[in-house]
């Protein structure tokens, strides 16, 4: 049994509507409608406060929608790695770009054109969702905030709701121009990066976001202290915006790398080493 043929049942046991179902949530029926007829995958348990709503509404066991939804996720996940990933739209890179400071962007375009969804564009548009992430999850419950977002975007308060369990759910491999309209456009003033440091600075709007600038360093610096511990590695989990949805399997993995040469990896080279594992591309199929 899946999360759709569940909700379904519970509906037609209790005699409700998919618009009734679609009230208690506060989203819209048509996200009801396309998430039962599997038209789209359930959200990712962690980065939604849908599950609870709707097992409220059907009378369900706390955590059983969630736990379904997470073992099925897992299940498209495997048959996701399978295939590469497919690079960004077109859309999404030109309005990343258009946030780029002026003086940066015919630079960081020809890169970006140079080596198509490469190290760079994935890194940029990863710490760009990040931070947008962070802010959406914080604010999720704050209605005087989404409506703040619905109205800057064009959209109804239903209608936002639906769009930040979307794209609290998506990644740089399927972010969608609409997810980008809808948040990146208004969240995101502008961003720079340094080239040579890959330091990247974040402006955000000051009218929608509790915090105005988000700075990410990705130099190695000399901290002076000794330890047991890869302090790289301490780093990169302290820092939630790197290290938030890294697995328990995937940590223990990063624990098993060591510096080499007495260079001493820094977060960015573990938030790398993540990524790189949960590449596709890295691995031959069986």
């Amino acid at each position: 049994m899946d999360v759709s043929q569940l909700i379904q049942e519970k509906l037609n046991e209790l005699g409700l509507e998919q618009r009734d179902l679609a009230d208690a949530a506060q989203v819209t029926e048509s996200y009801i409608s396309q998430l039962l007829g599997r038209k789209k995958m359930p959200p990712a348990p962690e980065r939604t406060d849908i599950y609870d709503k709707l097992g409220g509404f059907l009378k369900l066991p706390p955590g059983k929608l969630a736990g379904l939804a997470d073992v099925q996720r897992k299940q498209e996940f495997k048959k996701k790695i399978q295939s590469p990933p497919l690079p960004l739209f077109s859309e999404v890179r030109e309005l990343l770009l258009e946030k780029c400071k002026r003086n940066k962007r015919p630079q960081v375009r020809a890169i970006f054109e140079k080596e198509p969804f490469g190290e760079l564009e994935r890194l940029i548009t990863q710490k760009v969702l990040d931070v947008i992430k962070t802010a959406a999850r914080e604010e999720l419950k704050r209605e005087d905030w989404l409506r703040i977002v619905a109205r800057e975007s064009g959209r109804s308060y239903r209608q936002l709701r639906v769009a930040v369990l979307e794209f609290l759910d998506a990644d740089v491999f399927n972010i969608t121009p609409n997810s980008c309209i809808t948040f990146l456009d208004p969240l995101i003033v502008s961003w720079d990066v340094d080239l040579a440091s890959f330091g990247l600075e974040i402006v955000l709007n000051r009218k929608i976001a509790s915090v105005r600038l988000k700075k990410f360093e990705f130099v190695e610096q000399e901290t002076g202290r000794p330890s047991d511990e890869e302090p790289g590695l301490r780093d990169f989990l302290k820092d939630r915006s790197l290290s938030e949805d890294a697995t328990r399997e995937e940590v223990e993995f990063l624990k098993q790398l060591r510096s080499q040469n007495g260079r001493q990896a820094n977060a960015l080279y573990y938030y790398r080493e993540l990524q790189n594992l949960r590449d596709p591309l890295h691995f031959r199929r069986k």
